[in-house]
């Protein structure tokens, strides 16, 4: 049985990615950075269908702190290092969120070396490839790299300078150490709980009403559940070894083109979601003054297509159709929605 160490296991894709751990027969260790987290992280993982009793252990390590990451890592085979760092308001600059991605990332390698680790899965995003570059007309691709002096936003600065320190690390220190990563585009899928990714945001803004009109831009998607499973491929296939992998499914996709899905499957529950796209002067104005479109306004107007054909060549991985992900996705943020509805009463 293969020990697996999952770094930031209360978060959504991390809480995946257990679950498609346990669900390989492996035993898992995953940290958080208070064990008071420890309750949500099993009914997040019983809400996946998993009950892993004594096949997980969870482990207090912070990133920010050298304390924990030793023991997280002993005798583990293998790292998927998930956990990033988050704020719950606008960073005052770039290194508030920088400083410690890459300072966590290299604390999570030094352990994982210095643990004898065969392989660290460690997640990337389209961040690190997709943004700072001129319009083009082909799709981004594993050979891309974030120009994160092109004004990118603090996430996705953090993003691309962890990934490049890990690959800098790995081959100055790692000393034997095996690396790859994962690139998601917007993650979408059943949520496991009340914390998920931005894209699902979104999604749930379309459903309540919130979101009045869309914003133009377009880039690629893919379910959670597929993330998962291309970080155990990434993590066990040799060929997988020094490799970057974009996970996207398919073609990229306009906000529009979301709400459509959400009206065709949905029905008279997708009655909230917008129908107006905002037109692209009126985003930019508002991006001076409103920090949820200003931080994407570096996307308005364009389209970020990627491509996943690498990972499918190298590893024979697949995703499913975007459109039933993104009916799933409203089911559950809606099951979800009634449930707290339902507690508050």
């Amino acid at each position: 049985m293969t020990d697996v160490l999952v770094t930031g296991g209360s978060g959504y894709i991390a809480g995946w990615c257990t679950l498609a751990l346990l669900g390989a027969g492996h035993t898992v260790r995953t940290t958080v950075r208070d064990l008071a987290k420890e309750p949500r992280v099993r009914a997040m993982l019983r809400s996946g269908g998993a009950d892993p009793g004594a096949s997980l252990r969870v482990m207090r390590a912070d990133l920010g702190s050298d304390q924990g990451w030793h023991e997280a890592a002993a005798d583990c085979d293998y790292v998927l290092h998930v956990a990033s760092p988050t704020l719950t308001r606008p960073p005052r600059d770039d290194d508030e969120m920088v400083r410690p991605a890459v300072d966590g990332t290299l604390r999570v390698l030094r352990a994982a070396r210095d643990a004898g680790v065969r392989r660290v899965v460690m997640t990337s995003a389209i961040g690190a490839i997709a943004y700072g570059h001129p319009p083009r007309d082909t799709p981004f691709t594993e050979r891309d790299w974030t120009n994160v002096d092109a004004g990118v936003q603090p996430y996705q600065r953090s993003k691309t300078l962890a990934e490049r320190a890990a690959w800098d690390f790995v081959a100055g220190e790692g000393r034997g150490l095996e690396l790859a990563t994962v690139n998601p585009t917007g993650v979408l899928g059943p949520v496991l709980g009340p914390d998920y990714s931005p894209s699902l945001t979104a999604i749930a803004r379309m459903l309540d009403g919130s979101m009045p009109a869309m914003l133009k831009f377009a880039s690629g998607y893919v379910d959670v559940r597929d993330v998962a499973s291309l970080h155990l491929l990434a993590m066990t296939e040799p060929a997988a070894a020094g490799e970057r992998f974009i996970a996207t499914a398919g073609r990229s996709l306009w906000l529009r083109d979301i709400a459509a899905v959400l009206r065709e499957r949905l029905g008279e529950r997708a009655a909230e979601v917008p129908r107006r796209e905002m037109p692209l002067w009126v985003a930019r104005g508002l991006a001076r003054v409103d920090p949820r479109i200003g931080a994407l306004r570096l996307l308005l107007g364009r389209d970020l297509a990627a491509t996943s054909a690498k990972a499918e060549r190298l590893l024979g991985w697949t995703a499913r159709p975007i459109e039933d992900t993104i009916a799933e996705t409203a089911e559950s943020l809606l099951g979800l929605a009634h449930r707290r509805t339902f507690m508050s009463r």
